[in-house]
Parts: C-alpha cells; structure tokens; sequence
C-alpha cells in the first residue's frame, strides 16, 4: 500500500501540469469562446525561452532575425523568469490580436484549424532555434529536498510545492472572476458578450486579457515544472494538453475548481498506472497513462453531450460552401497524365515530391469527405492511416496475404476504428468533437503502434512490408539495385485516382445529398426522415477507409511502418493541408497535395529558395492561419471564385454587346 501511495504522490507535479494547462483553457474559453489546441505549445514555447536565458542566450521567434541574442553569461532564474513570462504575455497578446480576433465570428472549425496552425508554428521554431537542445534538463527551481510523511514513505518536495503553487493561482483567479468588476465581466462575455459591453467593457479588450492571463500562467508552471520533464517539443504540447483538456471538460470549460481537481487527479492516477503495469500481469503495459484523459473525455461526453458550453459553435457552424462535382475526361485525364510524364522525365527527388504530393492528396480526400461534406472534424485521421499500414504489414507478412486484398483489408480495418473513434459524433460536433477525435487518435497510437503484442517487435527498424505486386508485376519503389522506380509512382497515381472518381460520385449521389443535408441542419435533416446516426457513422467509416488506403500507400512507399510515420503532428499537418487546399472538394484534396510538406511545391520552392526546406512546416503553418482568416474554401476555392468572376465578366460582356448591337439596329 505504501508503494502506491508514494506512485500516488509522485503523479502530484504531473497533475499540478495538467491542472495549470487546464486552467488557461478555461479563462481562454471564457474570454473569447476559443478552445486553444495551442496551449500546451505556447507553454512549450515560454519553457525553453526560460531555458536558453538561464544558458545566457535569448531566442528570437522571427525568421530573418538572428538566432539568438547572446549575453555571455546565465542570466540569473528572476531575470529569467521575468523575461520568459514577460515574452508569455506579449505572445498570449499578439496570438489572440493577430490570429483569434479576426476569427471572433468565424466557424468553430476555423478556430480548430487556427490552433493547429500555431502548434505547427511553435513546434517548428523550437526545432529551429533550440536545434542543438530540443531535449534539455533545466536547473532546479522549487525545493527538491525529499520530504518524509511516514517511516517507509519519502518523496521529493517538488511536485507537491507545484501543486501547492497551482491551488493558490486558481484561488486567485477564482476569487478574480467572484469579486472583482472586470471579473464578472468576463463571466458575461463568455454568457453573452452584449452584457459585457453594457457593463462598460470591450469584449475584444477582456479576450486578450483573458489570452495574456492564460498564457502567463500556463508558462509559470511550465517552467516551474521544466526541471521535473525532460523537455522537448511535444512532452508539453500534447502529453499534458490532452488530459488538460478533458479535465477543462469536466469543468465545462466555466469552473476552475473542478478543472484544476481533475487535473491533479488524472495526473496522481496515471502514475498509479505506471505501478500497475510492473505489478499486474493483465493490466496494459502500453497506452494506459495516454488512454485514460480518452476515457475521461468519453465518459463526460456521454454524461453531458451537447450541454458542454461550446459557444457560438452550434449556431455559428458553417463550412465553406460544397461545390457541385463535375467529373469529365479533361479533369482526369490532363492531371493524370501530367503526374505519370514528370514521374517519368525527371529525377528522383521531383519523382518523390510527386509521390509525397499523391499521397497527401489521398489523406486530405478522407478530411474531405468527413468535413467538407459531413461538417464533422477529425484530429486522428493519420492514426486510421497507420492501423491501415500496420494491418497490411501484419496480412501480407505474416499470412501472405497479396494485392490486392491485403490492402483493402487493411483499410476495412481502419475503417472498424474510425467507427469506433466517431461513435461520440452521434452526440458532439464541432470544437467537442475535435476533443475526442485528438484523444482518441493518440490513444490509438499509443497502445495500438507502441505495442509489441500487437504489432510485433519492430525494433529492426520497423514493421516490414513487400512490394505492391500482382501476379509476375511488382509496382514497388526498390527493386533490386533499381530504386525510386517510376512505375512505384504510376501504382500511387492509379490508386489516387479511383479514390477522386469514387468520392467526386459520392458527392454527386444520394448519399452525398444526405451527407450535406446533415452538413447544413442536423434537425431539419432527422424531420424530414434521414438518420442521422447513421449517417455520421457512415461519414467516419467511408472517410477512415480512404485514410487506411493513405496509410498503406506510406507502408508501401518507405516498406516498412513504425509509430513515427503516424504520429500525432502528422494528423494535425494532415488537416492543415486539406483545409489550405479546399476541404470541400475533389480538386481541393489535389491542392493539399500539391501544397503538403515536402510536397510539390515546397520542393519547388525548396530549389529555388535553398534554405526554404528547414522552414517548410513552419511556413506551412503561416499559410494555414492566413486561409483560416482571408479564405476559408482554400487555395481550390479561390480559383473556382476567380474562374468564375472571369466567366461572369464574359457573359456580362456579351450581353452588354448584344445590346449594344440591338440598340444601334
């Protein structure tokens, strides 16, 4: 008993962590509605400014600028911490002013998107400059002197000072939004920001300060707690933000008491697990810390459904508009071939770019079908992918399983999980949804792509996969003494293309006119007869299926899969490029493609431009904030806007024309 004890109170700065992420999450929410999938990130950020002052330099977060300005010397821990929170501030300030108040009434899945763009952001610039130490020890802070409770209990004081620190700073904000005017302000913003403005107060002067407040204190305590982590770059931004996140649900992103409670308990209790796994036989040895904030979403998902305070959300939920699918042999042709020539006639770095492009145009498809047409959102497709490409690792391998039943399989596969994952649809939607689906997606590669039980030991290098083959043909990229082979290509291109065809004809049929009619009114879709159920379930089967047949494309391509070919970043990046392409339609999946990382036209860019690769994700996450904000139906629907004001200029001038000429006769 004492040994879980002492697990128990180990898990204190941990929960302490979580409880302080969630807390900004709630005063974010109720300043300006926005959930911040970034908070952990912006955190990270403020940590390892912290950090690098401490070690005499100072990080500059602008491309362009130096490096670092260097002082010679530590800095000292006050200066250094008054820096690193000062920097807090000022990019809580600028994150809300630049990137969260021209989004104000925009959809809940331009929020979405918007964070994802500043995590992407964040990542990138910790990994450029902090490239010689993205996995660092910071120098004590708190008191790390072990603390004896009985005879045979001890621990360090650490984590308990960090807790302690925590109750204290939520005391203080609790007692801000309970007794002070500007407080209570807050409060009836988040209500209504109409009462906010009759009590005298800008709702754009309370979001930012609720920004700044939330930024300060969530990157307090994560340089407090950076002595007890090893830090880097994703400890912070997903670690502790997914249980962060659904201990701020258990508080309905309104209370702090029962947030930062949560908090602290999922952090006590998962390392009660970590006791479990080496004591019990039967108890999980993989994905059990990372599954329970999974289970804890579900469980007050289920309790509470669409009760949770998902503001502006529900009536404000609209998507770009749904262009009509129009298939003829010039679209699909002329691409086709245009892709097949340059795998052909030029070298093998284009050819990979080409590669790359193809099969993000695939994954984006399954974003497209779930979002575009659906209106659902999905932070896990890239999981769905990689049970797609272990599960053909696993058929072909294993039982020799050929083409091309190993791959369809696999993508049935995916396409059971994604049910699995979009079972809480039927009861959440917008932001709530993107909760769970994040949850669960890490979840899944956690105990799913880590687990040797289930995927065999991989540490050779990885799951192995054969060639793509079909009787005496062998499409695959290495043959031999022959690598980066064309017809490797050719295979991607035919497999991209019957997935536009079949979700262009999707999108033409009755299914797609019930896709839409749930997309736009979910109640006016379930009075005229449809089933919504079903059909939400439908969206996650058909769009996880398409996302299997992306994960085995990348098992192909690289012949082998491991969990790091579909981490957590990598659905987030998915997402990203789908909405910069166009999220609601065919052509705007080819845009994603063409714009993906290390795709097409980052490889263009790449050659003209030398340094541009070391930037393409963080550039990538720019140009997803930008579209977020000036073009929400992407790079695709902006040609169609201006393929159509030259159409309309067209017609209007013949009209004008004719009656020109009908004047004059």
């Amino acid at each position: 008993m004492t040994d879980y004890l002492f697990y128990l109170l180990l898990g204190s700065g941990a929960g302490a962590i979580i409880a302080a992420l969630g807390l900004g999450l709630v005063v974010t929410y109720q300043g300006s509605g926005v959930v911040n999938f970034a908070a952990g990130a912006m955190a990270m950020w403020s940590a390892y400014v912290y950090a690098d002052l401490r070690n005499g330099a100072y990080p500059f977060p602008i491309p362009g600028l130096p490096g670092r300005y260097h002082f010679g010397h530590d800095v000292g821990y006050r200066w250094s911490m008054l820096l690193a929170l000062l920097t807090a501030a000022v990019m809580g300030l600028l994150v809300y002013a630049l990137v969260f108040k021209p989004l104000r009434q925009a959809p809940a899945l331009a929020k979405v998107v918007a964070s994802v763009g500043l995590v992407i952001i964040f990542i990138s610039l910790v990994e450029q400059r902090f490239e010689e130490m993205t996995a660092i020890r910071v120098p004590a802070i708190l008191p790390r002197e072990s603390f004896t409770i009985t005879r045979n209990l001890t621990v360090q004081r650490d984590g308990l000072w960090l807790g302690a620190i925590v109750l204290v700073l939520t005391a203080i904000l609790w007692a801000f939004g309970k007794y002070l005017r500007i407080g209570l302000a807050t409060k009836a913003s988040a209500e209504n920001e109409k009462g906010a403005v009759l009590l005298g107060y800008s709702p754009d002067f309370l979001a930012g300060l609720g920004w700044v407040i939330a930024s300060v204190v969530s990157s307090f305590v994560a340089i407090l707690a950076a002595p007890m982590i090893q830090l880097n770059p994703t400890v912070l931004t997903f670690g502790f933000l997914i249980p962060a996140l659904g201990a701020a649900l258990i508080g309905k992103f309104q209370f702090f008491w029962p947030t930062v409670f949560a908090g602290m308990a999922i952090g006590l209790v998962q390392s009660v697990f970590t006791k479990l796994q080496n004591d019990l036989s039967w108890f999980p040895e993989y994905g059990a810390r990372e599954g329970l904030p999974f289970l804890v979403i579900i469980a007050t998902m289920v309790i509470l459904g669409e009760r949770l305070p998902d503001r502006g959300a529900v009536n404000s939920w609209k998507l770009p508009s749904v262009p009509p699918s129009k298939i003829t042999p010039y679209s699909v042709l002329i691409p086709t071939a245009m892709a097949i020539l340059g795998l052909f006639l030029f070298g093998p770095l284009w050819r990979a770019a080409i590669m790359t492009t193809v099969i993000g145009a695939v994954l984006a498809l399954s974003l497209v079908v779930l979002t575009g047409f659906g209106g659902q959102t999905s932070l896990s497709q890239i999981a769905f992918a990689g049970i797609g490409g272990f599960a053909l690792s696993n058929l072909a391998m294993r039982y020799g399983v050929p083409l091309p039943i190993a791959p369809v399989l696999s993508a049935l596969g995916a396409m059971l999980f994604g049910m699995l994952v979009g079972l809480p649809a039927l009861r959440v939607r917008g932001t709530n949804l993107a909760i769970v689906t994040l949850a669960g997606g890490v979840t899944i590669a956690e105990f799913v792509f880590k687990n040797p039980a289930v995927i065999g030991d991989i540490k050779t290098g990885g799951a192995k996969v054969p060639n793509p083959s079909l009787g005496p043909w062998d499409f695959g990229l290495v043959l031999g003494t022959k690598t980066s082979r064309p017809v490797f290509g050719v295979f991607l291109v035919i497999v991209l293309v019957l997935m536009c065809i079949t979700v262009a004809n999707v999108r033409r049929s009755g299914s797609g006119r019930v896709m839409l009619a749930v997309r736009g009114n979910e109640r006016a879709a379930a009075a005229v007869g449809i089933n919504v159920a079903r059909v939400k379930l439908m969206l996650f089967a058909f769009s996880s299926f398409i996302a299997g047949v992306g994960g085995t494309l990348i098992a192909y391509r690289f012949g082998s899969v491991s969990d790091l070919s579909y981490g957590t970043m990598a659905s987030l990046t998915a997402l990203s490029f789908a909405y910069l392409g166009g999220i609601t339609s065919v052509s705007g999946a080819v845009a994603a493609g063409i714009v993906a990382a290390s795709g097409v036209s980052f490889f263009a860019m790449n050659e003209l431009i030398g340094s541009f690769g070391t930037w393409e994700a963080f550039i990538g996450g720019v140009l997803l904030i930008v579209t977020a904000i000036m073009n929400p139906e992407g790079i695709a629907g902006a040609m169609r806007a201006q393929s159509g004001a030259v159409r309309l200029k067209r017609q209007n001038a013949k009209l004008a024309k004719s009656a020109a000429v009908s004047v004059s006769t």
